[in-house]
């Protein structure tokens, strides 16, 4: 192994901490860490650390939290480390400044096989394409997002019940590996950076999922439907609304199945069985409903959600622009 590394890792979520930590029990110096500045969090607004900055402070790492990536004072710190590798991973976009300053360059890591699902959400989207095959990508930054020259992929296949947590911590490891394997390929000058490879018809892309693109559209196939509950599972969760008027209710929908039973009634309607499964009509089959979560309520499977409605008749709105 080639000791000469000196590494500079920036990174914010629990997805990334799997990197550097990887990266520190595989015996590589890091000299710092780059993460988001402490935010106000919960009923309390106390200041929460990152993900990131937790594992690196456990671990005697200097920790640095800049507003601003091109802030000169925050550069010439960066440069004051003297690394020769930048490692990125579920950070922010780099200006050129940054990227550009060490000597074997500054790699990321993407939870997808690019050049598709560049963008911000790529485990979603993946699933709720539904995808069975996705994967994990290390390449160099460049001026563009997602867009520089790959390291190094690896496959790896989703379940059709996977839920994007699920998948998550399955990319979250492996991704892991696949940067401690990337160090050691540039340490050793083994690498040979390939340009993203030219796609025939539209790349499939990632961006950020907003509220209006979480609510449930019953109207769709079922297949749809199952794919964009595990894809939004369990965060931010697909919306549904169940009952009408003042009545209505707001329900995260987190698992389903299904069934396979093609629907005799309308989208939204629903068939409960022996009192404990829940069955929603889409606009071809039925999809059985496992885990609910109702607004301001814990997750719960469905025999304990159906212990509320005892009485009542369950009906979803059947699409989003009816709501």
């Amino acid at each position: 192994m080639n000791r000469d590394i000196n590494i500079i890792f920036m990174g914010t979520p629990e997805f990334a901490v799997a990197s550097l930590k990887h990266t520190v029990e595989s015996g590589y110096r890091v000299s710092a860490v780059v993460t988001v500045p402490d935010k106000p969090a919960g009923r309390g607004l106390k200041l929460k650390q990152s993900a990131v900055k937790e594992y690196a402070l456990e671990q005697g790492l200097p920790v640095l939290q800049p507003q601003n990536l091109s802030d000169p004072e925050f550069i010439g710190q960066i440069k004051s480390y003297g690394a020769n590798l930048f490692i990125v991973v579920a950070f922010r976009k780099l200006p050129e400044a940054l990227w550009s300053l060490p000597s074997l360059g500054c790699f990321n890591l993407h939870a997808s096989l690019l050049p598709h699902y560049r963008g911000a959400a790529p485990i979603n989207h993946a699933l709720i394409n539904g995808e069975s095959v996705t994967g994990i990508t290390t390449f160099f930054i460049n001026a563009g997002i997602d867009t520089g020259k790959i390291l190094l992929q690896q496959s790896v296949e989703a379940g059709p019940d996977e839920t994007a947590g699920e998948l998550h911590d399955k990319l979250k490891e492996a991704g892991a590996a696949l940067v401690v394997k990337t160090i050691a390929c540039i340490a050793e000058s083994k690498c040979k950076p390939v340009p993203q490879p030219e796609v025939r018809g539209a790349v499939k892309t990632a961006p950020r999922i907003f509220r209006e693109h979480c609510i449930i559209n019953w109207n769709r196939p079922a297949s749809e439907v199952h794919n964009l509950i595990r894809g939004l599972s369990p965060y931010p969760g697909a919306i549904a609304f169940l009952g009408e008027g003042e009545n209505q209710r707001e329900t995260k929908i987190l698992r389903t199945t299904q069934s396979h039973e093609v629907c005799d009634i309308p989208p939204g309607h629903t068939r409960i069985i022996s009192g404990n499964r829940l069955l929603v009509a889409c606009n071809d089959y039925f999809l059985e409903l496992i885990t609910l979560q109702p607004a301001g309520k814990k997750a719960m499977p469905t025999p304990d959600f159906l212990r509320g409605f005892r009485d009542e008749k369950l009906i979803f709105k059947a699409a989003p622009e009816a709501v």
